[in-house]
Parts: C-alpha cells; structure tokens; sequence
C-alpha cells in the first residue's frame, strides 16, 4: 500500500514586484493499493444508546441496523458492542467473528432503559476497541438520541483525543432532534472521523451502512501530513489550515523541529482527504521556486509497519514579472467547500448572540456559496433556515441540526 500525495495551489504563478503573495494549497491525500496488498482485517465497535427515550421504533431499527454490519464483516474481523443508558455495559466482548447468528442474538436482547450518559459508554468502547487494535482497521460507530444528562462533556473530548492518540476512529450519530450537535461533532473531529444526523429511523440502516463503506475503503492509518517551508513562507496565524473532503474540520497544526505536522488518521483508497492550507508568501526572484515540501507518516496495518514515509513532494511556484493571475479550477471548490462552512459557522454564532438579521444573511450567503460549487442540497438548507429566520420565526432543532450537516459536508 502505497501513498498519493498531490498539492495544487489555487494559482500557481506569483507576482515578482508584489512584496507579499497569498496561496491556498490544497492537498490531496489517499492510500493507493498495489496487486500484492492484503485486505486488512476490520475492528469495528457499536457503542450504542439504549436509554429510554429510544423506546420503540428507534431501537428496533438501530438493532436491524447493527444486524446488516454483523453479516457484512468476515472471518478475521472484530466486533465488539457497548450499550449505554445512564451506566455502560459491554454487550459482546471484542471478539473474532465466528459464530454472527449468537452476536446477532445479543443484539436483538437490547431493551430501553435509564438515561444517558455518552462518556460512560465511550470509556468502554474505547477500551474494547483497542483490545483487537493490532494490525487491524479501528474505528467506533457512536449513536446517541440526547444530551449527555448523567454524563461530563470534557470528559467525552478528553476521550475522544485518547482515541486518537490510540490511532482508534470514532464516528457519531445523532438519532432524532435531540442530541447535543456540538458535542458529537467535537468527539468525530477529534477522533478523525465522521457526524452523520439520523433525522427518521429508517435511516439508520442506510448511515450505518455509508459509513462501514467508508471503513472498508481504509488503507493506511495513522497519516500526518509534514510541511517544511521554505524561508519568507509562512502558514496564515488564525485558521491555517482545515480538511475540505470527505468533510470539512477545522485541523489543529503543531511545530515538530522545522516542520508543521497534521494529523490527518486514517487513508481510504477511493475517496481522498483534501487538506486546503492558507499561506503568505514573501517577495522571491523571478523564476521556478520551492516554497514548501510536503511528506506523509503513516502505518500500514497489512504490513504491521509503523511510522512509515511517503516520498517527499515539492511545491513549487511560477514568479513572473508580468504577472497575470491563473486560478486552478480544481482548487476552487475545496476553497468554495471551506467558506461555505466557515459562513455557516459565523451564522449559528450571530444566532447565539440574538442577531437574527446578521445569522440570515450570513446563511443565505452560504447558500450562494454552496450554489458556485455546486451543491443544490446544501443551497435548499441553507436557503430555507435563512427565510425562516427572516419572517420572524425559530430555527427548528432539526433545521439547526440539517444546517451544521450540510456546513460540513456535500449530501449525496
């Protein structure tokens, strides 16, 4: 398994007599697989929310939903199963898959209790997830209904940041309208993985199964992206950088020696992360230059190989004293897809202040921006939570929780 790593920047020339230039970069990132890779073995762990406000339909749903994951794993691969009210339990303890039909069983046994605390069962499926960690593909699916009543927040993002620091993924999903939106976001973020919004519960089966696709897809784990600029470079100081696809999250960038290092997690072979770096660049003279390197760390859990490198990709500009500009247009809509976010952003910030004039505008610009990269869905939101908040009405939790979706992601 090997790495493609291909930078563009939205305009690859550079004005000789400007004093000072600004670049995005936009990364692409992916694991490549040759004839003699393996199919890494799977480590999946269900930490589900079986609390008494998931009476009914939603539960029976979740249960068929983690049903159809059981009979899609194969021999060599993990499960395990956590269900959480106000207290955590293990429901089926790390194991090989062997015997699907006596999983299935303790699934189907699941009944409504209690209420919620997410940390309690995020502790334990953290634990028995990284029981079958070695040289396996580790990600958790966390599905919650509600606020973390009987639980501590902090403790759920100090938690998800330990996952990480275990190279474990965790993805979350809000069923209903009633779950706490910052919250499980933050813990996806951190841990490199995904939100999904389970708004009716025949989509659960659907949602599970996007994302156990994109598990399957997994590579490589572990990525960092490496920068070394090169001198009278520099990364913009607020907000430098942010992963564009497969969703978009604000990434925190840390000093190593002379580099800048970016936790990237896992690599998957047919969908790619895209990172979109803001830089500013000093005056140069004229001709080809470097203005940075780029390099990706990483494991290969087929090979049981850790801290693995990429070879080493330059970046280079064009500076030109007849400078005319030249945007790339396979840039554009990483930088389209990262403003649409940050608008929407700035928007729920002007709603929490009681602003509900400056959060419409903000939305409908948004929804402008998500109509230039194309993605209607996003637009029709958007668009909708503006005019509702225009005539004087409130944003639903659902509006609230469709809104943040679309911010951060293209709905298919």
């Amino acid at each position: 398994m090997n790495v493609s790593l291909l930078p563009l920047l939205n305009d690859p020339n550079l004005d000789a007599t400007q004093g000072s230039s600004q670049r995005q970069l936009a990364i692409s990132v992916s694991a490549v697989a040759d004839p003699l890779t393996r199919n890494v073995p799977l480590n999946l762990c269900l930490i589900l929310d079986h609390s008494g406000s998931m009476n009914g339909r939603p539960l029976e749903t979740v249960k068929q939903a983690a049903a159809e994951l059981v009979d899609r794993l194969k021999p060599g691969d993990r499960i395990a199963i956590v269900a959480f009210d106000h207290r955590a339990k293990v429901l089926v303890a790390s194991q090989e898959i062997t015997n699907a039909e006596s999983i299935k069983r303790e699934i189907n046994r699941l009944r409504t209790s209690g209420g919620t605390a997410i940390d309690e069962g995020l502790k334990l499926g953290i634990e028995e997830l990284s029981k079958g960690k070695q040289e396996r593909i580790s990600q958790a699916f966390l599905l919650t209904d509600g606020e973390n009543e009987h639980g501590d927040n902090q403790r759920c993002l100090k938690l998800a940041k330990l996952a990480a620091e275990y190279n474990l993924t965790l993805n979350t999903f809000g069923f209903g309208d009633d779950w706490n939106q910052d919250v499980l976001e933050q813990i996806a973020d951190k841990a490199g993985g995904s939100l999904a919004y389970i708004q009716h519960p025949e989509q659960a089966i659907d949602e599970f199964s996007r994302l156990f696709s994109r598990m399957q897809s997994v590579g490589l784990t572990n990525a960092y992206l490496q920068f070394s600029l090169m001198p009278r470079v520099r990364l913009a100081e607020l907000k430098p950088i942010a992963q564009v696809a497969p969703d978009t999250i604000e990434l925190p960038v840390q000093p190593e020696g002379n580099q800048w290092v970016v936790r990237l997690g896992d690599l998957m072979r047919d969908l790619e992360r895209v990172v979109l770096a803001n830089l500013y660049i000093g005056q140069l003279p004229p001709g080809p230059q470097t203005i940075a390197q780029l390099q990706i760390r990483y494991d290969d859990p087929a090979l049981g190989a850790q801290g693995l490198l990429s070879e080493p990709v330059a970046v280079t500009v064009n500076v030109i004293q007849d400078y005319r500009p030249t945007q790339n247009p396979q840039v554009q809509p990483h930088i389209l897809a990262l403003a649409k976010y940050r608008q929407t952003q700035i928007a729920e910030t002007k709603l929490q202040q009681g602003d509900r004039a400056g959060a419409a505008t903000m939305l409908q610009t948004a929804a402008k921006t998500a109509l230039q990269m194309g993605d209607q869905n996003a637009a029709t939101v958007l668009q909708t939570s503006a005019t509702c908040l225009q005539s004087g009405e409130e944003l639903s939790e659902s509006d609230r929780k469709k809104t943040r979706i679309v911010s951060k992601t293209v709905l298919k």
